[in-house]
């Protein structure tokens, strides 16, 4: 009954040990079959926390554009260690988060409409959303909105990015 279980689990998609477990606990099965079941299935490949980490960093900052504080939060949820959260968290480096940042920006500024300030500030927190640190977000946009236009780039050039980017980290302590 358990294999069972863990098999219909994994036929939907990837499980971590931590999620097979909670769905066997739900049905029941008691910690000691369910440690049996699940020690067969890490011996034999059948789950890997590693593995799963590093396919959802991959498919969910490609994806959503995720950054790394967003998709370390997730893999937590998912009952992923930490050590191996943070070994397929450091495959996605500061450079590419800065490059999906500008990316994500640039793809909503184009049908974005208002006052450059308006728009400044629903970019960041968007980019927010998805787990960018302040500085980051900041910049992304800024370099954005200075490449839109010429009145876009006079707005761009009043915005101290690190400034900013210090002033946030004040208010997140």
């Amino acid at each position: 009954m358990a294999r069972e279980i863990c098999l219909r689990q994994l036929a939907v998609r990837p499980r971590t040990r931590a999620e097979l477990a909670a769905a066997l606990a739900r049905r029941g099965i008691s910690e000691e079959t369910a440690a049996q079941v699940l020690d067969r299935y890490d011996e034999v490949g059948i789950i890997d926390d590693a593995a799963f980490a590093r396919a959802w960093v991959s498919s969910r900052h490609a994806g959503r554009g995720l950054a790394r504080r967003a998709l370390a939060n997730e893999l937590r949820q998912r009952g992923v260690d930490g050590d191996t959260a943070s070994e397929a968290l450091d495959e996605l480096d500061e450079t590419t988060e800065a490059e999906t940042a500008r990316a994500l920006v640039e793809r909503k500024l184009r049908t974005a409409r208002g006052e450059p300030d308006a728009v400044f500030r629903r970019l960041v927190g968007m980019l927010a959303r998805k787990g960018y640190p302040a500085g980051v977000a900041i910049r992304a946009v800024k370099d954005a909105i200075a490449a839109q236009s010429a009145e876009a780039a006079e707005f761009a050039e009043q915005i101290d990015a690190d400034a900013l980017a210090d002033a946030e980290g004040e208010i997140d302590r």
